[in-house]
């Protein structure tokens, strides 16, 4: 099962270097065309927007299976294994909930959109919405599963906190400490 959810996962990561690099196709070879041969291309914008939109609703998928969000986690961090653990149950719930409204939101606009084209391209405005569609299913699946390990006891207490540690600081003092055990005027 893990092998599929990897390889599925890779097929995000793709699809995502295929929208950035499609966008810079179209938007650079717009500009380009634009300025030396007065022309363009008609659909560049629209169908721009549809894979920045697409490249961030899967993105948020990947961050959000990679724990890469942003996240505030002082007073998580400082609570005993029972209380973390249900923070994580409630934000998980609470995330879930978020999860159903963009499915369904997004269900209600791909089905009224089903038959509206859009103006340059002419494909159906459906495949706009259908983004928030798999971001809503997939994002739902990572957090179901998550939540189950929370509740039966599968995550270990510092897997409690969702948000991963930023060494930043760690490395900044660090740092620090080598520029004064050298001597080196600070700046």
């Amino acid at each position: 099962m893990t092998r599929i959810v990897d390889l599925y996962f890779k097929l995000l990561k793709l699809l995502i270097v295929l929208c950035m690099v499609a966008m810079i196709v179209l938007v650079f070879g717009n500009v380009v065309l634009r300025y030396a041969f007065n022309s363009g291309i008609s659909v560049s914008e629209e169908l721009s927007r549809w894979f920045f939109v697409w490249m961030i609703f899967l993105g948020a998928l990947v961050a959000l299976k990679d724990r890469a969000h942003l996240g505030l986690d002082s007073l998580v961090k400082r609570l005993p294994p029972l209380g973390k653990r249900i923070c994580l149950v409630i934000g998980h719930l609470l995330m879930l909930f978020i999860c159903w409204l963009i499915f369904r939101g997004s269900w209600q606009q791909a089905v009224i959109n089903l038959d509206v084209v859009a103006p340059a391209s002419g494909q159906s405005m459906a495949i706009f919405y259908a983004a928030g569609l798999v971001f809503g299913a997939s994002a739902a699946a990572i957090l179901l599963y998550e939540l189950y390990q929370a509740l039966f006891g599968k995550l270990r207490d510092d897997e409690l906190v969702m948000v991963k540690h930023n060494d930043a600081a760690e490395d900044i003092q660090h740092i620090q400490q080598q520029q004064n055990n050298s001597g080196s005027p600070r700046p």
